[in-house]
């Protein structure tokens, strides 16, 4: 069973940073794809960036998802922060491995979640 701990959230000026991590434990996820995704109140979760079991850095706007396959750790780099970007922001991996892109249909963990809150 794997687990996926999201941490790094908080609350943060617009215009400001963030990065997240998501630490996976209980297999190792070289092979697999993941994602960050994000649910604001009301809304539904959408997919913020995904990065393919064999990309090591992926750019998606004001924002950069990389990960070190040696520490297990998927990050999500979060600049020129917005108050729309405020939401609950979550990390998944993909079901099964070697998947070229994740959605939410082919999730197969997710972690708990962290808030990311930008003010005004």
């Amino acid at each position: 069973q794997v687990q996926l701990a999201e941490s790094g959230g908080g609350l943060v000026q617009t215009g400001g940073s963030l990065r997240l991590s998501c630490a996976a434990s209980g297999r190792t996820f070289s092979t697999y794809t993941m994602g960050w995704f994000r649910q604001a109140p009301g809304r539904e979760r959408e997919l913020v960036g995904s990065i393919a079991w064999s990309d090591s850095t992926v750019y998606v706007g004001r924002f950069t998802i990389s990960k070190d396959n040696a520490k297990n750790t998927v990050y999500l780099e979060m600049g020129s922060l917005k108050p729309e970007d405020t939401a609950v922001y979550y990390c998944a991996l993909a079901r099964f491995p070697f998947q070229p892109v994740i959605t939410t249909q082919n999730v197969g963990s997710w972690g708990q979640g962290t808030q990311v809150t930008v003010s005004s």
